[in-house]
């Protein structure tokens, strides 16, 4: 097993991966589907933490105990979560200015770059901190700030690269849409290909360097943004993956206990040969997923990253059928022959 989810409180652990992964499903659609409840997510509620956090650290410089004692304070004080979670929150509000054209920049052709550019930061600061794990304890073990206990080795290392080349397997970067109810921001090129090779990637880190939060981060948290873009919004994956992901750090940094020392904390199992193999998974699926988008390229004759290289496929197609100024498209077009794989993420 990859966890350690057995026990009195299997049933908890169940049941606190469901509410994670549901709650997450349904946020995600509140803030998509409403410029009121985006703007509150992802504008309201991070000025309030940020308030917050800025609080609690000018307490605990001043030897408060409410402050030192504080669970963010303890548990959550890594550069990694304060950078991912505002990371994801200005991703969010440039996907937003994006599809709802807000100002200048909203309406601009070169912003239109942003996502592309968002997604990679996001990814180097994952990459970043597994390198700084290998770093520190290569074949041996490093105690976080927050006192989880890491494994460095060739896993970070595997999964470092594999993180680079997911950066270059990012598509059609001005290929960028608003769909017909300016619900979503609509990045067609980015189809299971993409999705697939960042989803394995993105595990392999969390169960690298986070094995305290990978049954939730590296699971539901993943899970949510796919299935979402699978059955009911095409296209729209890296939207619900960054409101998904802003969602839960927000959460995860308030309320530690949940995924730490709670009824539904669910730990890794830790062992670095495990690590390994997750690791050369994610490093081969992420080679695949270059060497496929070189062959398009090339056989499209364009540019992979200022042309899109997916037109023709079956998921590009469906999300192009969904912008604002798509003409009626028939219900059931004909799959490229390349697209033999299965319709989904």
């Amino acid at each position: 097993m990859l966890f350690q989810v057995y026990g009195e409180n299997a049933l908890y652990q169940w049941l606190g991966w469901a509410m994670v992964f549901i709650g997450l499903i349904l946020i995600n659609e509140v803030a998509r589907r409403s410029k009121i409840g985006g703007t509150v997510c992802f504008i309201g509620v991070p000025l309030a933490l940020t308030a917050y956090f800025v609080a609690i650290y000018v307490g605990a410089g001043m030897g408060a105990d409410w402050a030192l004692n504080n669970p963010t304070y303890l548990r959550m004080n890594s550069w990694f979560h304060y950078a991912k979670l505002y990371a994801a929150t200005i991703g969010c509000i440039g996907f937003m200015a994006l599809k709802y054209r807000w100002g200048k920049i909203g309406k601009s052709h070169w912003f239109k770059c942003f996502p592309f550019v968002i997604v990679a930061i996001n990814i180097l600061i994952a990459v970043v901190s597994d390198f700084e794990s290998a770093f520190r304890a290569f074949g041996t073990t490093w105690v976080s700030s927050e006192g989880v206990t890491l494994y460095g080795g060739w896993h970070n290392v595997f999964n470092g690269v594999a993180g680079l080349i997911n950066i270059a397997c990012m598509t059609g970067w001005f290929g960028i849409y608003v769909s017909k109810k300016k619900q979503d921001m609509l990045w067609p090129d980015m189809t299971w290909v993409f999705i697939l090779a960042y989803d394995l990637w993105n595990f392999c880190y969390t169960y690298n360097c986070l094995p305290t939060h990978s049954f939730y981060c590296g699971l539901a948290l993943l899970l949510a943004p796919t299935v979402a873009a699978m059955f009911w919004n095409k296209g729209g994956w890296i939207q619900n993956r960054a409101f998904t992901l802003a969602i839960w750090c927000m959460f995860a940094q308030v309320f530690p206990a949940f995924q730490d020392y709670s009824v539904f904390s669910v730990q890794s199992v830790n062992n670095p040969n495990v690590n390994l193999v997750v690791s050369v998974i994610a490093l081969v699926a992420n080679v695949a997923a270059f060497a496929y988008i070189m062959y398009r390229a090339r056989k499209l004759k364009v540019n992979p990253y200022l042309n899109e290289v997916f037109v023709g496929t079956r998921d590009y197609d469906q999300a192009m059928a969904r912008r604002e100024d798509a003409p009626q498209l028939p219900s059931d077009p004909k799959p490229d022959l390349d697209d033999a794989a299965p319709q989904g993420a």
